[in-house]
């Protein structure tokens, strides 16, 4: 898989890189540049950009001095956030707990990406989502369910890691993480607060018309097809409503 640049919308563009497992599958990472109200540019998670990208990433941010900031979203998201700093140095660098825990000698703000101060910070352009009934960070390093969800509201797209995927092949659908069940919180109420979560998700945002989903694809407006992206995020919570009732059977 070769890196390349998505341009979702006059600002926003998605950077679709590589990531292999066992050495040789690559499913594919994911990290956007997106230019704020107020012309400078944030990134939305981390990516060691090469050649070309770079090339153009340098002359969208003026070298890179126009970057504000780097916004990291997914904990187990860890693996570029050096190489990001090394290229923008000067960019605020922002992360969850468990960057800051995992890569103690970076210059991390002290607000955390789950912080709702920092989704203040950003909300003339962004809304951010921290899932509720699951956890943000599992003691299993496998399981990677959790993140924080943003949305560009002038792009209307939906930046995730893992939480919500989409499949080109061979559904082309949009589904969560398989790893729900292992990330629910295991207590009473989880599940429900699971659902209440993902229907307030897909009602808040239902303009969204893109997804820009790590590890699988970019599901774009004119790909969307008849169903739009608020359906589809329906459908996906009915999809795991039956793992969502064997937990509450379990804990109430």
């Amino acid at each position: 898989m070769s890196d390349e640049i998505l341009p979702i919308a006059d600002d926003f563009r998605n950077i679709r890189g590589s990531f292999r497992v066992l050495g040789f599958i690559d499913i594919g990472t994911q990290a956007s540049l997106v230019r704020l109200s107020n012309g400078k540019y944030v990134f939305l998670d981390s990516y060691t950009l090469q050649d070309d990208v770079k090339s153009e990433v340098l002359q969208l941010t003026e070298n890179g001095r126009a970057v504000e900031a780097i916004i990291n979203l997914h904990p187990f998201h860890t693996l570029h956030c050096a190489n990001m700093h090394r290229d923008f140095p000067h960019a605020r660098l922002y992360g969850t707990e468990r960057h800051a825990e995992r890569m103690p000698d970076l210059p991390w703000e002290a607000l955390r990406t789950e912080h709702a101060e920092l989704h203040d910070k950003y909300s003339q352009d962004f809304d951010f989502s921290v899932p509720r009934g699951v956890q943000l960070v599992t003691s299993n390093e496998h399981v990677h369910f959790s993140s924080v969800l943003a949305y560009h509201r002038s792009s209307k797209t939906i930046h995730v890691d893992d939480t919500l995927m989409f499949m080109r092949f061979p559904l082309r659908r949009v589904s969560f993480h398989p790893t729900l069940t292992q990330a629910l919180e295991k207590r009473g109420g989880a599940a429900a607060d699971f659902r209440a979560w993902a229907t307030e998700l897909a009602e808040t945002w239902r303009d969204a018309e893109n997804l820009c989903a790590a590890h699988t694809s970019a599901l774009t407006a004119d790909r969307m097809g008849s169903r739009s992206l608020h359906e589809r995020i329906l459908t996906a919570l009915n999809l795991v409503s039956r793992k969502l009732d064997a937990h509450e059977r379990k804990y109430g």
